[in-house]
């Protein structure tokens, strides 16, 4: 494993160099283009025109079949009548030109009468005056015939007979005028209907039968009838514009033809028409060479998701070394993923097309989360889910399988949820757990949804894959983090739970040979972690950080104040110097236990830091008290200086405690003397100079540790029965 993690520190360095970066990122994008080429590339196949189909095609794309549309356009537009306009004002003429002809003959009646009243006057006048006037006769027949026809225009006298106009001249007064009425009623009825050209003959036969049972006589009968015979024209006439606009209406309603994504083109053993071989040739399945739209549409989507991460990492607000390891370690599991997800794709070429709800989708959300963060958790759930629904397109070229997508997600986001901070083993099975519950509710969901009939079989299928993703996300969560960390020297919150089990060989060796350092480590776990949470640092590594932070005392226990009980101090009969290098040492011995042990780098440093390079007072001052060469500089611990914020309130709370604990009753004043003096120090003596720890949390630190010090050290109340035995004891 030490092998394994110098490889990928090897490799985390190149990431410094611009060019291995987007060297991984390419790596990435060609890793994602050729799991999901292949179901994107659209498929061509050797079919001839009449041959029988040898499977069940179904489209890859949603595309207008043009041609079919516009044969529907054209059926409806056949379908459309011509349109026919009734010309209503037609009656009015014609019922107008008859009345025109009666009131004229009305008329030259009138004339002709005062003109015989005239003459008769005239001639009287004459008589009387004994002269002898030619007699007063009317005018005949062909004499009215002819100022009739004045009267009227030439249309009329052309296309009706001189008998119609002779049977009018010769009616009597009341007869013409019942003539009119009915002509004009009987005009008015038939022309008030529809009249097309191929009726207008009917239309006047209908008109003859109805004058024929009238009271009219014979002549004026005959005339009447031919009068309305003439007026009966064709009213009812096409209408181009009219039925153009119909024709075009009827055109725009017929919705485009489409052929849908996934519509079965042709069944197995079907012929294969001219039809079908036109629809196969426009979705693309015939020759397909010449597309290149599906493979950018893959590039494009690579894209957003690689542009998506590259915009994460570098606005991860972490050191870069952490940055370098973070997107190594993003992008192998990513990988891993991917190769899963595509390897159980393939079992879909043997007709298992929902085997992809097999995949165990919160796997790699709940390594991020543990080993990263639950953002880029979020992100990876988001990316899975969007190449899961390219993966998994049950063999539809170009196609998303929605239904996988909305399940990845949903997987992953359960399991992103149901981890806390705390993450045990159990927990993450738990989690396993919690996630195949959901996947059962989102698979019964989407079942649902689909308003399909299931069978039992189907059923227990979708039950046993949605149990089968969930318990596999946690087994290999379980299994892989163990890699991760070791390969990468992560400190994942599962192991740091790990390294405070009491059961631990490092801690039981603390507690079986040095029992008063495991007190004070816990004492100061518990300050030290309530500090850190505080000003937001790690409290979980501080309080493990405790923990070992003083193993290094278990080489000679008897020389550490804490587990001197009831024996005498061995620095009472040593030189300074010599007891100086005993204490000194506890801490570079630490740091070699635990390296030998194999604990994380995390907990080394602190064990290694918490001192910083501060001053043994004690113990320099005693070298000047009896005279020795003390340089200051000897009796240092060589340090490094707290290079973290938790290595910083562990040095603080570690010599807190120390100091509290060795006054019998401290008070509250004397607890926050204590606490401010020990910060000032260490601020003075520049042991803050290389963490990032700044003066506001430092306040916070202090006023933390002070509440949680009063909160253990706090006056205890003496009851009755201990003052009676204190008093008889006295």
């Amino acid at each position: 494993m030490q092998k394994l993690q110098h490889q990928f520190a090897k490799i985390g360095n190149l990431l410094d160099i611009t060019f291995f970066r987007v060297l991984l990122f390419f790596i990435l994008g060609i890793v994602l283009y050729a799991a999901m080429y292949s179901n994107v590339k659209p498929e061509k196949l050797d079919i001839k025109l009449f041959s029988v189909a040898d499977q069940t095609i179904r489209s890859p794309i949603t595309i207008e079949d043009k041609e079919s549309t516009e044969k529907k356009r054209r059926e409806a537009s056949d379908q459309v009548k011509d349109v026919y306009t009734l010309k209503k004002e037609y009656t009015e003429n014609r019922v107008d030109l008859i009345s025109s002809i009666f009131d004229s003959v009305s008329e030259l009646n009138g004339e002709i009468k005062e003109e015989m009243d005239k003459k008769k006057k005239e001639y009287e006048e004459a008589v009387k005056k004994g002269e002898k006037p030619d007699a007063v006769s009317e005018p005949s027949i062909s004499e009215k015939l002819s100022r009739l026809k004045e009267k009227l225009t030439e249309n009329v006298t052309k296309d009706l007979s001189d008998h119609v106009f002779k049977s009018l001249l010769q009616a009597s007064k009341d007869e013409l005028s019942i003539a009119k009425d009915l002509t004009v009623t009987a005009i008015n009825n038939i022309m008030s209907q529809r009249i097309p050209a191929d009726e207008v003959e009917n239309a006047k036969k209908r008109l003859e039968e109805e004058l024929k049972f009238t009271s009219l006589s014979g002549n004026i009968k005959r005339a009447a009838i031919e009068l309305g015979r003439y007026a009966i024209i064709q009213n009812e006439f096409y209408d181009p514009i009219a039925t153009e606009e119909l024709r075009r209406q009827a055109m725009e309603d017929i919705e485009p033809v489409k052929i849908l994504q996934g519509q079965i083109l042709v069944e197995e053993g079907q012929l294969i028409n001219r039809d079908i071989y036109r629809q196969l040739e426009l979705v693309g399945m015939l020759d397909n060479d010449k597309s290149i739209q599906p493979f950018l549409g893959l590039g494009i989507i690579i894209s957003v998701i690689l542009s998506a991460l590259y915009y994460y990492f570098h606005e991860l607000d972490v050191e870069t070394a952490r940055k370098r390891t973070y997107l190594l370690m993003f992008s192998l599991i990513f990988i891993l993923s991917i190769i899963i997800m595509k390897i159980i794709s393939l079992f879909q070429e043997f007709d298992y097309s929902e085997i992809g709800y097999l995949f165990p989708a919160a796997m790699a959300p709940m390594l991020i989360k543990i080993l990263i963060d639950e953002k880029l958790a979020v992100f990876m759930t988001i990316t899975l889910a969007i190449c899961g629904s390219i993966i998994f397109n049950e063999g539809i070229t170009g196609s998303l399988h929605i239904s996988i997508g909305i399940y990845i997600l949903c997987s992953g986001i359960a399991g992103i949820l149901f981890l806390s901070k705390l993450n045990h083993r159990s927990k993450i099975l738990q989690a396993g757990l919690f996630v195949a519950v959901v996947n059962i509710v989102i698979i019964l969901s989407l079942m649902f949804l689909r308003n399909g009939h299931y069978s039992g079989l189907e059923f227990s299928f979708y039950f046993i894959s949605a149990l089968v993703s969930g318990i596999s996300s946690a087994v290999l969560t379980i299994g892989l983090i163990p890699f991760f960390e070791a390969g990468f020297g992560i400190l994942s919150t599962m192991k740091l739970i790990e390294l405070s089990n009491p059961n631990h060989p490092l801690l039981r060796k603390i507690l079986t040979e040095a029992p008063g350092t495991y007190h004070h480590s816990l004492m100061v776990a518990n300050l030290a972690e309530s500090a850190c949470e505080a000003i937001g640092a790690n409290g979980l590594l501080a309080r493990v950080g405790c923990y070992y932070h003083d193993i290094g005392k278990t080489k000679r226990p008897q020389f550490f104040i804490e587990n001197q009980m009831n024996i005498e101090n061995p620095h009472d009969r040593l030189p300074p110097h010599t007891s100086k290098n005993i204490i000194i040492a506890h801490a570079t011995d630490g740091a070699e236990t635990l390296r030998k042990h194999r604990v994380p780098k995390e907990i080394v440093d602190i064990a290694e830091q918490h001192h910083g390079t501060t001053l043994l007072k004690y113990f320099y001052h005693k070298a000047k008290q009896n005279g020795l060469e003390a340089n200051d500089e000897e009796f240092r611990y060589p340090g490094p200086k707290a290079q973290t914020k938790e290595a910083a309130v562990i040095g603080i709370a570690d010599s807190v405690e120390a100091a509290v604990r060795s006054m019998s009753h401290p008070t509250n004043e004397q607890i926050e003397s204590i606490v401010r003096n020990i910060i000032s120090d260490r601020l003075q003596d520049g042991q803050m100079n290389e963490c990032d720890i700044t003066l506001k949390e430092l306040e916070t630190v202090a006023h933390t540790l002070c509440e949680t010090l009063k909160g253990i050290f706090h006056s205890r109340i003496e009851y009755p029965e201990m003052t009676k035995q204190k008093v008889k004891q006295a």
